[in-house]
């Protein structure tokens, strides 16, 4: 079984940072890829950026230039500095990780953003 589990949300005002962290644990061999999805109320969930195995790195427009991923192999950890945050950006931030040729999703984690 595995886990994830996202921290790091909060309420900050636009043009303000927020990092988010994921950790994943449990029983994992290998993890191919750590990917960040969003939701904000009544939209539909969106993709933000994924980190890959190697370390390649791809960003929506709407976050790039803004937002970096970063990943921790050792500690199976995905973490995603935000910068210059505005308001379009509250949701709830979720993050996936594909391990084992299976996917894992974590419950979310809530950012605000305010004007």
């Amino acid at each position: 079984q595995v886990q994830v589990v996202e921290s790091g949300g909060g309420l900050v005002q636009a043009g303000g940072s927020l990092r988010l962290s994921c950790v994943a644990s449990g029983s994992i061999l290998s993890i191919n890829a750590m990917v960040w999805f969003r939701q904000a109320q009544g939209k539909q969930r969106e993709w933000v950026t994924t980190i890959a195995s190697g370390g390649r790195t791809m960003y929506a427009d709407s976050v790039k230039g803004r937002f970096t991923i970063s990943r921790d192999n050792a500690k199976n950890t995905v973490n995603l500095q935000m910068n210059s945050l505005k308001p379009e950006d509250t949701a709830v931030y979720y993050c996936k990780v594909v391990a084992d040729a299976t996917e894992y999703w974590g419950k979310g984690t809530l950012v605000t953003v305010s004007s």
